[in-house]
């Protein structure tokens, strides 16, 4: 695999680009919001310090080559609306875990599924991964729709030991 810095990646919208403290406000909200977290069990970051201390370790994550995390935002706005990451790799590097969050306003809109479909390219042409699997939770229906349209599968028995209220899909790399 090579995981050359993170590339700004274009799409007919929207720019997915490197994470910045400027966005702490942003990740402070995506990771605190009752509705974006509804289905997700994470740390929240409700305060500055602790949206700066997330982004300064997703950056360390990036540099050190453990992760690629875009924020997305829409083309000539810098405004981050979401964001969309490969990481939890696979001690060969050949299988990555999706994740992403969004506004709630912004949701339903096709942002997330432009979002997915670059970032698979990205993973399958640049990365050369062999598959992409994405951890959801069963009532999530917005997220197993996003999935499901783009080609994701669920892995039966495959079960998410951090949340057994998860179901777990894939996609593979057709070109592999």
């Amino acid at each position: 695999m090579n995981k050359n810095n993170l590339p700004e990646i274009k799409t007919e919208r929207l720019l997915l680009r490197r994470l910045h403290p400027s966005d702490w406000q942003m990740i402070s909200f995506l990771r605190s919001d009752k509705k974006v977290n509804k289905f997700v069990k994470r740390s929240s970051a409700e305060s500055k310090s602790k949206a700066l201390e997330f982004i300064e370790m997703i950056n360390e994550g990036i540099d050190s080559r453990n992760l690629y995390y875009w924020v997305v935002t829409e083309k000539n706005r810098n405004e981050m609306i979401g964001s969309i990451c490969l990481w939890n790799f696979s001690q060969d590097n050949t299988i990555a875990e999706v994740g992403y969050d969004l506004v709630p306003k912004f949701q339903g809109k096709g942002i997330m599924s432009e979002s997915l479909q670059s970032i698979l390219s990205f993973g399958f042409k640049e990365l050369n991964l062999k598959a992409v699997e994405a951890f959801t939770h069963k009532r999530n229906m917005p997220s197993r729709a996003l999935l499901e349209s783009n080609g994701f599968k669920i892995i039966l028995g495959k079960i998410d030991e951090d949340n057994v209220d998860n179901l777990v899909y894939e996609i593979k790399n057709e070109g592999q």
